[in-house]
């Protein structure tokens, strides 16, 4: 297929991420990278072998890009996206889409007036273990999803606090480990148990005192099929323990995968320290299978650089659906569904009671 022209809006950590997987894409021609700093963007864009812009604006009249990855801080995505939407340009957002509602809605009407695709960064999805279930869940070989938990358990110290300027504030981050930790397995919940109908839920500051947002969130979930979900997520345990997700069936049959072992990792700071892994499977006739899905994990987690890798298989996934005009796996309605679950949770918590959706 013919490159897609693409500009990145947003040089700082997990740009590098972004830019990174872009040069090693033959899908891509990396052409432009936009920063409020122009100091930034240049050192960028000469890093990269891009065009450097200090305005959005100018980029999408001058950088000749027909789609843009947005890598700013989360209650800025919404401003960018719109904008190049109205351009005509394709748009693909890192997680989560937005802070509120307000903002994903915007520029969800936005792409579809310009009639241009929305993606939401989720490069989970592509994790293999992720994809065994998925496929598994599909082929109804659990009967059908009944129970969905997913639990993290990791740790953010207090320089990762103030690394950014923006981080642990809600007017600059939007919340804690439920908007920025969360939305990957929030995502994948949602994917593999379908849409939510009613959320109960409780956030709290446990040993982040320097720090306005929440570092752990608990919630209950009944989903549209009639399964029941749990969520328990947090980043107060020194030095991180582990990020998974089950799902369990009405056969009796249970998968899962380990998405995480330890804290997770910061984008542009450190890297994936150890290979995602299919932490169960009990499929009927296939429980022998579980040492070989994790012996073919760590066989190819030593072939690759995980944290570029799967953003790469993400985002080529999106600049096929551009040339093949389809939808992208993960698609900006996907996106605004977790914004919307963890709206819920902050709602329920402050009005203590269990809040139905949709919103």
């Amino acid at each position: 297929m013919e490159p897609v022209r693409v500009g990145l809006i947003g040089c700082g950590k997990v740009g590098s991420i972004h830019a990174a997987a872009l040069r090693a894409l033959p899908e891509a021609d990396f052409v432009a990278a936009c920063d409020a700093s122009p100091d930034r963007a240049a050192a960028f864009a000469s890093r990269y072998g891009a065009r450097p812009f200090a305005d959005v604006g100018t980029l999408l009249r001058d950088g000749g890009v027909e789609a843009v990855v947005i890598g700013t801080p989360h209650p800025l995505h919404a401003e960018p996206a719109t904008r190049a939407a109205a351009a005509g340009v394709h748009v693909l957002v890192e997680k989560p889409m937005a802070a509120t509602l307000a903002d994903c809605d915007a520029m969800l009407a936005a792409a579809r007036k310009a009639g241009v695709l929305l993606g939401v960064v989720s490069q989970r999805r592509w994790y293999e273990p992720v994809v065994r279930m998925k496929a598994a869940i599909d082929a109804g070989k659990i009967g059908r999803p009944a129970l969905g938990v997913f639990q993290m358990y990791s740790w953010r110290d207090p320089a990762y606090y103030t690394s950014d300027p923006w981080r642990g504030r809600w007017d600059t981050e939007g919340g804690g480990v439920l908007v920025n930790q969360s939305p990957h397995q929030l995502d994948i919940l949602l994917w593999l148990m379908g849409p939510a109908a009613e959320v109960g839920g409780y956030w709290a500051n446990l040993n982040h005192p320097a720090v306005e947002v929440d570092d752990t969130a608990v919630a209950t979930i009944r989903f549209r099929n009639g399964g029941l979900g749990a969520v328990v997520t947090s980043v107060s345990q020194r030095p991180g323990i582990f990020t998974k997700v089950h799902v369990h069936g009405t056969n009796g049959a249970s998968v899962g995968v380990e998405t995480d072992r330890g804290a997770t990792f910061i984008a542009g700071v450190s890297a994936i320290a150890e290979p995602p892994l299919t932490d169960l499977w009990t499929v009927p006739g296939e429980e022998r299978l579980l040492a070989e899905f994790q012996a073919a994990d760590r066989a190819a987690f030593t072939e690759r650089d995980a944290t570029v890798h799967y953003h790469a298989l993400q985002i080529r996934d999106f600049l096929r659906a551009i040339r093949e005009n389809r939808p992208p796996l993960v698609t900006g309605d996907d996106g605004r569904a977790v914004v919307e679950l963890f709206t819920a949770i902050y709602q329920s918590n402050r009005e203590r009671r269990s809040i139905a959706l949709p919103l």
